[in-house]
C-alpha cells in the first residue's frame, strides 16, 4: 500500500496552549503533518533551516520580534516557502505588511479549524488563502493613507501617551517637527484628534499596545 505524502508544516506561535492545539488539528489529518514548534521569531528561523517545512503557521506577535520580520528573514534565504499567517491582528495594515512581506494565507485565531486545513491545502498547492472578512479589511486601506517611517514612529509614540515634547526628545527632533508630522498622522488616517488617531492605529494595526 502506498504510503500518502504528507505536507510538513512548521507552527510558530508564543502561547504553548495554543501551538499544541494547532498541531493536535494538523495531526488529525492523514496529509499532513508538524515537523516542529517554535515560540519565538528566531526559533523560526532555525527550526526551518533545520526542517525546511513546505507550510509554516506564523503569529504575528512574538516575544523577540514580529512573524512579518521572520517571514522577510526566510525569504531571503528560501524564497520557495509558503506562510500562513494565524493571528488575532484584523487590522487591514497588519493584513497588508504580512501579504507583501510574502504570506499566502491569513487566517485570524477563531476561525474554525476546517478553515486551517483548507488554507494549508490551498496553499500547498500554489494557491492563496484570503477569507471574505480579510479581504473586505485588506480593500478597506485607503492608498494615500500610506505613513513614513518617522511617521510611523511618531504615532507608535502617541499610542504610548507621550505628548510632542516627549516624542520630540526621544526622537531628537524638534516639537515643531513632531507637530507637523502629528498634522500629516492625522490627515492620512481621515482623524481630527490624536485621540481618534490612537483609536485608529490600534484598530487598524498601524500600532500595538
Amino acid at each position: 500500500m502506498t504510503e500518502i505524502a504528507r505536507t510538513s508544516v512548521l507552527v510558530v506561535d508564543d502561547h504553548p496552549i495554543m501551538r499544541y492545539g494547532v498541531a493536535a488539528i494538523i495531526a488529525a489529518r492523514n496529509d499532513m503533518h508538524v515537523v516542529a514548534q517554535a515560540g519565538t521569531a528566531s526559533e523560526a528561523v532555525a527550526l526551518f533551516r533545520e526542517h525546511r517545512p513546505e507550510i509554516t503557521l506564523m503569529d504575528l506577535r512574538l516575544p523577540d520580534r514580529s512573524g512579518v520580520e521572520a517571514i522577510r528573514e526566510i525569504h531571503g534565504f528560501a524564497p520557495w516557502a509558503r506562510f500562513i499567517v494565524l493571528t488575532t491582528y484584523e487590522g487591514d495594515e497588519d493584513i497588508h505588511q504580512a501579504l507583501e512581506a510574502g504570506a499566502r494565507g491569513y487566517l485570524i485565531k477563531g476561525m474554525p479549524h476546517e478553515a486551517l486545513i483548507d488554507a494549508i491545502r490551498k496553499v500547498k498547492a500554489g494557491g492563496r488563502f484570503v477569507p471574505a472578512p480579510v479581504a473586505r479589511a485588506l480593500a478597506s486601506r485607503m492608498p494615500d493613507g500610506e505613513l513614513s517611517a518617522r511617521e510611523r514612529e511618531v504615532l507608535g509614540l502617541l499610542v504610548r501617551g507621550k505628548s510632542n515634547r516627549e516624542i520630540a526628545t526621544i526622537l531628537s527632533i524638534k516639537e515643531a517637527t513632531v507637530k507637523a508630522h502629528v498634522s500629516v498622522i492625522l490627515m492620512r488616517l481621515n482623524v481630527t484628534d490624536r485621540t481618534q488617531a490612537v483609536i485608529a492605529a490600534l484598530q487598524r494595526g498601524l500600532a500595538h499596545l
